[in-house]
């Protein structure tokens, strides 16, 4: 069980320094849009992902590309924010939650009217 407390511990540190990192470090004006929503990491710490959702979702891919060409020094930049032995290797990946969950909600919202107007 300690194991299991350890790494969310470990994931809300690496989430919390990457988006300062992000925020106040990083001049690329494509991060500025940008939610770190979880981070998975690896029992081993060996690598994380970075799950991210994107403002303007039409610039998703770019942004998430960028991200990962940039991998390499945010990593570096997050072995000096957090003093771990083991840096994770970071990987960005898209998370549509937030668009899935929107989508949803119009989908009830059209329902129920439905159901109003049959009324």
């Amino acid at each position: 069980m300690a194991q299991g407390n350890r790494l969310e511990r470990l994931t809300g540190l690496i989430q919390a320094a990457l988006a300062e990192i992000l925020q106040q470090e990083v001049e690329d004006l494509r991060f500025n849009m940008i939610t770190i929503t979880t981070v998975g990491l690896a029992r081993d710490l060996s690598s994380a992902k970075i799950f991210v959702s994107v403002w303007d979702e039409t610039k998703a891919e770019e942004t998430l590309d960028a991200l990962n060409h940039s991998a390499k020094y945010l990593r570096f930049k997050l072995a000096h924010a957090v003093k771990l032995r083991v840096v994770p290797d970071l990987k960005f990946v898209y998370d549509d939650s937030i668009v899935r969950g929107h989508h949803i909600s119009s989908l009830i919202n059209a329902a129920l009217k439905d159901t109003k107007s049959d009324e």
